[in-house]
This record gives C-alpha cells, sequence and structure tokens, in this order.
C-alpha cells in the first residue's frame, strides 16, 4: 500500500478511535489521583514516542510538556536520561518503567526494574504510570501506522535550513488527541 491509500485507523473506525480516547481520559485521572503530575505524564509519553519512533506523538506530548511548564532543556534531556543529572529519581524509575513498558515483548518487566520502581513509586504510583504506558504505546502504534504526518511548523523552516524541502500541506486524518487529560 503507497502512501495515498494508506489506511488511517482512527477514521476507519471512529468508535474504537473514541473508545481509545475515552480510556485514555480515564488513564489520566487515574493517573491524577495517584498523584502523578502533568510533567510526569508527558516526560515518559515523550520517551515511549521516541522509543517507537512516533514522531507523532512526540510532538503532541512535547507541547504538552511545555503547557504543564517543561522547558526546553528537560524536553532535550529525555532522550538522554541515564546521562543527564536533570531527573529527580521518581522520574528515573519512571522512564526506566517506561523502557521496560515500551519493550516488554524482550523480558517482561524485568525483576529489577519492578523492584526499583516499587522501592520509589507507591504502588497506586506504579499501577497508574502502567497505564499511561499501555495507553501511549497504543496511541503510538496507531499514529505510526496511519504514517501520521509531521510536517515543519509554520515560520521554522527557514530556520532549519534554506534549501529545504516546502512544507507538507497534508495534516493528518484523524487527531491524535488525548482529551483533556491526557494519559
Amino acid at each position: 500500500m503507497g502512501e495515498e491509500k494508506r489506511v488511517h485507523l482512527s477514521k476507519k473506525a471512529p468508535e474504537a478511535y473514541a473508545a481509545l480516547r475515552s480510556f485514555s481520559t480515564t488513564v489520566g485521572r487515574l493517573a491524577a489521583d495517584a498523584g502523578i503530575d502533568a510533567r510526569l505524564r508527558e516526560i515518559v509519553q515523550i520517551h515511549a514516542s521516541q522509543l517507537n519512533g512516533c514522531a507523532y506523538c512526540v510532538r503532541v506530548h512535547v507541547d504538552a510538556a511545555v503547557k504543564a511548564g517543561l522547558d526546553a532543556d528537560v524536553i532535550a534531556q529525555i532522550a538522554t536520561w541515564r546521562e543527564s543529572g536533570v531527573f529527580d529519581d521518581r522520574e528515573r524509575a519512571a522512564l526506566e518503567l517506561t523502557e521496560s513498558f515500551t519493550f516488554i515483548h524482550e523480558d517482561g518487566i524485568p525483576d529489577d526494574v519492578y523492584d526499583q520502581a516499587g522501592g520509589i513509586l507507591s504502588e497506586q504510583e506504579y499501577v497508574a504510570l502502567s497505564w499511561v504506558l499501555v495507553a501511549i504505546n497504543a496511541f503510538n502504534r496507531v499514529a505510526i501506522a496511519g504514517r501520521y504526518p509531521v510536517p515543519p511548523r509554520a515560520g521554522t523552516l527557514a530556520a532549519v535550513a534554506p534549501d529545504a524541502a516546502p512544507a507538507a500541506t497534508t495534516t493528518p486524518r484523524a487527531p491524535h488527541d488525548h482529551g483533556e487529560q491526557s494519559a
């Protein structure tokens, strides 16, 4: 199937996508009730999206992270969190958990990761973060399967490269929106 004939799951089965969005909203409430603030939610969702190679979800969650008060330095450090000093122990445990959930097919959640997270996060926080990670990994798969485009933002093309190709004029056929409280 070529780019023109790519099926967008969210458009072709809107009831399923609506259920995923509803699930994500529920997960967002669960996370908030567990004390998982927007900063931590966005950090793990950006990292899962980076690991999965979902540029669309990275953009969505970088925008949400900025709204949650994260600055460019913290956002840029997410990909190199092990070498960075900008994350506290709780965030490090959550980032480690993110990697285990994203690559769960390799070893499940290894005992050392589970024990480390359990030593830092409460059970309620662990459960909430786990559901956040299940949700973002699902959204990553929908956006990647549909090849949701990530064109340059208006006004940024010239700053990136003066000889770059013109900006794409296409937009995603279905919004990637987690609702008011993103998972």
